[in-house]
């Protein structure tokens, strides 16, 4: 009897030591993820602090842009987005502060106003921040394989998903119809080192993780405009833009979920030289 007694006593302080276990090392675990989070969030916090100290953004004159591959159909939207001005920013200034530097890029309304890099891959920036410190944040960065003055047909930028909306953690309001159906969000506007320019953009969608909308090399004109017709026929809205082979386009990819991405395409249309 007393040994039955002792018996179920351990297998009962096994049991609770078990069930201990088994809850707090989860807890612990969600823990530690919410300070690292948060203290991501503090330190990406304090660059954007120290950019905008140095960051000089200006609007272009008018009388000093260009359009570019300009429209042949009057009715196309081209020629009221022509009209938003361009941004300048002192990119010679961030380049101090990170070599890396190639440009500055805006979405209207939304939370993505930032200076954007390059390095040798497309690994780095995903858990380093402006500054170059260790931070699971990451930063917005140009596709390596895109020429750093942005000469590429398709020039693709990437950023994390942020729930706090830093980064590309609002892009996602570009697949929300409050967004889309308001004219005058249809425009991304990027400041470089050598030149300034405005984008159309022509096609917002989700889509589960692939390559081909990342291609940034054509075998020739067919390629590049039936490519462009597929980003085109996967939105979910009609931007009434008209696109030709001629065009260059601007691609911000980001998570949409753990295994899809949102994904945004806009054309050049205009441009000022510095």
């Amino acid at each position: 009897m007393a040994k039955n007694y002792k018996k179920n006593i351990r297998l009962k302080k096994w049991l609770w030591q078990f069930l201990m276990i088994f809850f707090l090392v989860p807890l612990i675990a969600s823990s530690l993820s919410i300070y690292f989070w948060l203290r991501d969030n503090d330190k990406t916090s304090k660059v954007m602090d120290d950019i905008e100290e140095i960051t000089k953004i200006e609007e272009v004159d008018e009388d000093l842009t260009e359009l570019v591959n300009e429209d042949a159909n009057i009715e196309s939207d081209y020629w009221y987005y022509i009209k938003f001005p361009l941004i300048d920013v002192n990119i010679s200034t961030l380049k101090e502060k990170n070599a890396d530097t190639i440009g500055w890029v805006n979405v209207n309304n939304t939370n993505i106003n930032y200076p954007f890099v390059q390095s040798s891959d497309n690994e780095y920036y995903l858990t380093h921040s402006f500054d170059k410190a260790y931070n699971e944040a990451g930063w917005v960065f140009l596709d390596y394989r895109n020429n750093k003055d942005l000469s590429s047909k398709n020039n693709i930028l990437y950023a994390h998903s942020r729930l706090d909306k830093t980064m590309f953690g609002t892009l996602k309001k570009t697949l929300k119809s409050d967004w889309y159906q308001n004219k005058d969000n249809h425009i991304i506007k990027i400041s470089t080192e050598t030149e300034n320019t405005l984008w159309q953009i022509f096609s917002v969608y989700d889509i589960p993780e692939e390559s081909y909308y990342i291609t940034t090399d054509f075998t020739n004109d067919n390629d590049f405009e039936m490519f462009l017709n597929t980003l085109k026929k996967r939105s979910l809205y009609d931007f009434n833009a008209t696109l030709t082979k001629d065009d260059q386009i601007i691609t911000l990819s980001t998570c949409y979920s753990n295994s899809k991405r949102a994904v945004v395409h806009a054309k050049l249309i205009k441009k000022s030289i510095k």
